[in-house]
């Protein structure tokens, strides 16, 4: 495997940032993730949203066997994958399918066995894809057609709708990647997404938390204001 195996990157990381290891350590391992807010699951969830997007390679190998016993499914994972090509783009996505298939070898996953094109759709809110994709079409459909059309056929009405991955994980991660990657402005359509798909207000909150480690703090300050907001309009 390219990557570090998990116990050989901690002791690279030892060699070369001590200060870092430090750190890890004693605010991470021992802190972070141990706080109550958020089950290990969800932060593994974030964080994986987190290393996918940001394409960071020589964290996904310990992320992945981490969420894996942390109790998100092989095809969860493999869902978060697929679900962030559209979100942070094909690249890094498929960076990540190579990690985790290598990984899934060397558990024993069988990789033919994940979710495909084959599936039952999720139902689909009518009433809502209509609203959404009449505002989308009236704003930009003179822009770019092909942005409007691929939105709803194959975000909103497709990859939205696979039952691999429930709505609240597909929000969360969606969420996760966008402060990740600064995209403030899409924030509040999704973290209202989110919490409709029973995120609650304390585990946004805790949600960036987690990323101010994983995506740094200016991120998660540049979307601190739009968290307050969001939170605010839903108390009106």
């Amino acid at each position: 495997m390219d990557n570090l195996s998990p116990g050989n990157q901690t002791s690279a990381v030892k060699s070369g940032s001590p200060a870092l290891a430090h750190y890890e350590e004693k605010i991470l391992a021992a802190n972070l993730w141990q706080r109550s807010e958020l089950s290990a699951r969800d932060r593994s969830v974030i964080t994986l949203a987190v290393v996918i997007s940001r394409n960071h390679l020589a964290e996904q190998l310990s992320q992945f066997t981490l969420a894996l016993n942390n109790g998100v499914k092989p095809e969860e994972i493999s869902e978060i994958i697929a679900h962030l090509a559209f979100y942070s783009g094909w690249g890094n996505a498929k960076g990540a399918a190579v990690v985790a298939a290598e990984l899934f070898a060397i558990k024993g996953i069988n990789g033919s066995a994940l979710p495909a094109g084959n599936i039952i759709p999720l139902p689909l809110d009518q009433q809502a894809e209509e609203q959404r994709a009449q505002y989308v079409s009236s704003q930009f459909a003179a822009v770019s057609p092909g942005v409007v059309k691929f939105t709803t056929e194959a975000v909103f009405n497709d990859l939205w709708l696979r039952p691999d991955l429930a709505p609240r994980d597909r929000s969360l991660v969606t969420v996760s990647a966008l402060v990740a990657n600064g995209q403030v402005a899409q924030i509040p359509f999704h973290l209202n997404k989110a919490m409709d798909n029973g995120l609650t207000q304390q585990q946004a909150g805790e949600a960036l938390t987690q990323l101010a480690f994983y995506a740094g703090w200016p991120n998660v300050f540049s979307a601190l204001p739009v968290f307050k907001q969001v939170f605010a309009s839903r108390e009106l």
